[in-house]
């Protein structure tokens, strides 16, 4: 048996390149949390996005509850995982916490045997669909028009813009993105739970031709999402899920959208975003993946009903800033590279420095 021998986490501040907000929060900057699982000279990685406090959660909850254990067995290390963070809550940040660490396992694991990690997940498909992901409130004109245009021009099929601070300012930004994007393109637009079920049918109506409504109200409110699901025009998906850091959340969800929303980096990792899939599938929804575009690659080769991965510019900013092998968009595609071990990803551990929280 080899056993895991070491856990460690760092936290990383990586300032905006530009002011940031969506429909119910303002920010400037974005921390990742970067765990470390080693066993002799090999190390896997994993990564969450929250606050810098929850390194002192892996380094002194979940690394004593992993250490030691075989490196071949992920899934009894998330249990645990899980098992140690009872009197915490199993959900929120303390699975955000678990999220890093499982990745991290699962890098490990695919280094050891030599493999790519979509290979050792089982790949159902070589490569998958990702949308270009911004459009903040805070953009003007000029910046919006540039951001969903380039991807447009890069060959992404579908961009989302945020709406919900200003129904007036939204409808202007829905028709400058259009403009931006042409025909071809599909938009799609997030609220962020800004909105009333009835505001949320009422600007669906209005910023029609869309294809997306995310979140068009709190994902608590399971009667509003299906509401707001059975009275949107026709052909416009409604989608929640990013905030979900258990099943039972996932499970509830699926009954009242069309599309079922994953985050790796909270919903317990690998471990946790493949029960995400299967259930899903089980409600006959498919599955996107919210941001963290490298991580989201390789599981989502192996979930079934995969829909597409959100690059969310933030992260994939983020991503290509600190690591060696961040995956980088092909005609609209996420391909991970069949050729590296693992997630592929190395930390540049100078260039992270300067970020250090």
């Amino acid at each position: 048996m080899t056993a895991v021998e070491t856990i460690t986490a760092a936290a990383f501040t990586v300032p905006c390149d530009a002011p940031e907000s969506d429909g119910t929060f303002e920010w400037d900057a974005t921390t990742i949390v970067i765990a470390e699982a080693a066993a002799g000279e090999r190390a896997g990685l994993g990564y969450t996005y929250g606050p810098a406090a929850l390194g002192a959660l892996i380094d002194g909850t979940l690394a004593p509850a992993v250490r030691g254990r075989d490196v071949l067995d992920v899934a009894g290390a998330w249990s645990a995982m899980v098992r140690a963070i009872r009197n915490m809550g199993p959900w929120g940040l303390a699975m955000y916490g678990v999220s890093a660490v499982d990745v991290a396992l699962w890098d490990l694991k695919a280094r050891l045997l030599d493999l790519p990690l979509s290979a050792l997940l089982g790949r159902r498909r070589e490569r998958v669909e990702a949308y270009g992901s911004g459009g903040f409130c805070s953009y003007d004109d000029g910046r919006l028009r540039a951001q969903l245009g380039g991807w447009a021009a890069g060959g992404f099929r579908r961009v989302k813009i945020k709406v919900g601070r200003d129904d007036a300012a939204d409808l202007h930004r829905a028709a400058v993105a259009r403009e931006a994007i042409g025909p071809g393109v599909e938009l799609m637009v997030d609220a962020n739970g800004a909105w009333s079920p009835q505001q949320a049918i009422a600007m669906a109506h209005r910023l029609e031709p869309i294809g997306w409504l995310e979140e068009p109200v709190s994902s608590d409110d399971l009667n509003g999402l299906r509401e707001v699901r059975s009275r949107v025009p026709p052909g416009v998906s409604i989608a929640a899920g990013e905030y979900a850091t258990d099943p039972f959340t996932l499970r509830r969800l699926a009954e009242v959208v069309d599309v079922l929303q994953a985050d790796v980096t909270r919903c317990g990792g690998i471990t946790g975003f493949l029960r995400a899939g299967a259930l899903a599938a089980a409600h006959g929804r498919d599955l996107s993946a919210h941001c963290a575009p490298t991580l989201s690659a390789h599981v989502m080769t192996a979930v079934e009903r995969a829909r597409h991965i959100e690059y969310f510019h933030d992260h994939a900013r983020i991503e290509t800033l600190l690591f060696d092998g961040a995956l980088e968009p092909g005609d609209g595609m996420l391909t991970p590279d069949p050729q590296r071990a693992g997630l592929g990803l190395e930390l540049r551990r100078a260039d992270a420095a300067r970020y250090a929280a």
